[in-house]
């Protein structure tokens, strides 16, 4: 009677072990390749794409995106700014049909999609514009399983709780700028 015992016990062990090991497998998200043309992983963003240059939204392209995907959203934020993070841009409905936004698409995007407010007040890109040293700035991307229906007053937080549950990929890019 006690080897059966202890067989169900190590089976139990088993089956627990092996049903955790399949929730994790299953929690963790896929990863999107973001990358841009202007600049790589960690180097300067050019001055073109600041408060310096033309203030417009650098290119971007994305790869890896998963099967499902129904559309893409993107935040970009400074967590090296003085106050606390500093959000530059936030979008979201890109078609997942997309897999880049040309130079300048901050201003004007593709069919269905949104922008948010920035840090600054303001809907649409806004370039670093750091008040002093080198700042790192993130361009975060998530393949959603579901467009949403936000209104355009809405902010990274508002975006970041609607996103909760639907993310099937995600990918970041850091680049860095300091005024001249």
């Amino acid at each position: 009677m006690n080897k059966n015992y202890l067989f169900l016990f190590v089976l139990l062990i088993l089956l627990c072990d092996f049903r955790i090991s399949i929730a994790q497998k299953g929690d963790e998200k896929m990863t999107i390749i973001i990358t841009s043309l202007s600049f790589k992983e960690g180097e300067m963003i050019p001055s073109k794409y600041t408060c310096d240059g033309l203030d417009i939204s650098p290119p971007l392209k994305w790869e890896q995106v998963p099967q499902g995907t129904k559309s893409f959203a993107i935040i970009m934020d400074d967590p090296d700014a003085p106050m606390g993070t500093w959000v530059h841009w936030v979008v979201w409905n890109i078609p997942a049909e997309a897999n880049s936004l040309a130079a300048g698409e901050g201003t004007t995007l593709p069919d269905g999609s949104k922008q948010g407010v920035t840090s600054a007040g303001t809907n649409g890109y806004h370039g670093p514009c750091p008040p002093g040293g080198t700042h790192r700035y993130y361009f975060k991307i998530y393949a959603l399983d579901t467009t949403l229906n936000l209104p355009e007053s809405s902010k990274k937080q508002d975006l970041l709780d609607a996103v909760k549950g639907h993310i099937l990929a995600q990918g970041s890019l850091m680049g860095k700028y300091k005024r001249k």
